[in-house]
């Protein structure tokens, strides 16, 4: 509009980004190479082993955390991977999704721990985070491409800032949501805030944690064919090739690939947060007091 003064917070936003990589340029390239190596390594750990083995040990961590219905639908599901030809694709894939949410759990969960504690980080950081989960996941890329041109770290580094929100927000909620009567409980036995947090608000909150955790992994692997767009291999370069070639072969059988892999992670980490026995743990103790009590 005519007469009205313009913001130039695109420039400042420029101009920042630049002064990063200037003087920040250590930090940039040691996760350049701790995240280039550990996608790299984990590649070939998947790739070492025939395809079939990869696949009977999928299954087997499906049976062992679920259920035999699990196991029979991975082993059906990865040999059709198998059979499409997108077995390499689908393993750097995974290798990809599973570094980045690593990393973002890393980062996650021990700041939705703080933000649980101290109301006032809680206040700063929640904005921080409904920026990140409302900025279009293209704009990631352009900070990305500058700091480290194009490979698998750039799409490291946008798929970690991408699927990090609900680590946090998870872990906030799920350590808030503990009762309070349990967490006074815990400090009239002489607990620690330390091992109040340990024995009695991680396990208490560890379902909505892995909810997180779970949420995590899916945004990361959503972010996969914008990972290939920034030259990271996987089944995200096949998806951005079909879709500058107009493939259709290629580009439904990479999605589909996408897809099985999906909700295998997904299955497999609703399992693990279901609620287990803490037995000898503080948790314990308390119940053992209150059945006590009670009777």
């Amino acid at each position: 509009m005519d007469g009205f003064p313009r913001i130039p917070i695109g420039e400042w936003a420029d101009t920042g980004l630049d002064w990063i990589k200037d003087n920040l340029e250590f930090l940039l390239d040691l996760f350049a190479i701790i995240t280039g190596t550990l996608v790299e390594g984990l590649t070939q750990i998947l790739l070492a082993p025939p395809a079939l083995v990869v696949i009977v040990i999928a299954a087997a961590i499906g049976w062992l955390v679920r259920s035999w219905q699990l196991a029979i639908g991975t082993l059906i599901t990865f040999m059709l991977i198998l059979a499409m030809d997108q077995w390499e694709t689908s393993m750097q894939t995974l290798a990809l999704v599973l570094v980045s949410a690593i990393l973002a759990i890393v980062i996650g969960v021990p700041l939705g721990i703080l933000a649980a504690r101290k109301p006032g980080f809680r206040s700063f950081i929640k904005p921080v985070l409904d920026f990140m989960q409302t900025m279009p996941v293209f704009v990631y890329l352009i900070p990305a491409i500058i700091f480290f041109s194009i490979g698998v770290v750039p799409g490291v580094f946008a798929t970690v800032i991408f699927a990090l929100p609900p680590g946090v927000r998870f872990t906030e909620l799920g350590i808030r949501g503990v009762d309070a009567e349990t967490v006074e409980a815990g400090q009239a036995f002489g607990a620690s805030p330390g091992q109040i947090l340990r024995g009695i608000q991680l396990p208490l909150a560890m379902p909505t944690i892995m909810a997180g955790i779970n949420q995590v992994i899916m945004l990361a692997l959503s972010m996969a064919v914008v990972a290939g767009m920034v030259g990271a291999d996987g089944l995200g370069k096949e998806v951005s090739a079909a879709l500058s070639t107009v493939n259709v072969a290629q580009g439904v059988e990479a999605g589909l690939s996408i897809v099985i892999i999906a909700i295998y992670l997904d299955r497999v980490t609703a399992a693990l947060g279901t609620p287990t026995e803490y037995k000898g743990s503080l948790l314990a103790m308390i119940h053992k007091a209150r059945t006590k009590t009670s009777s």
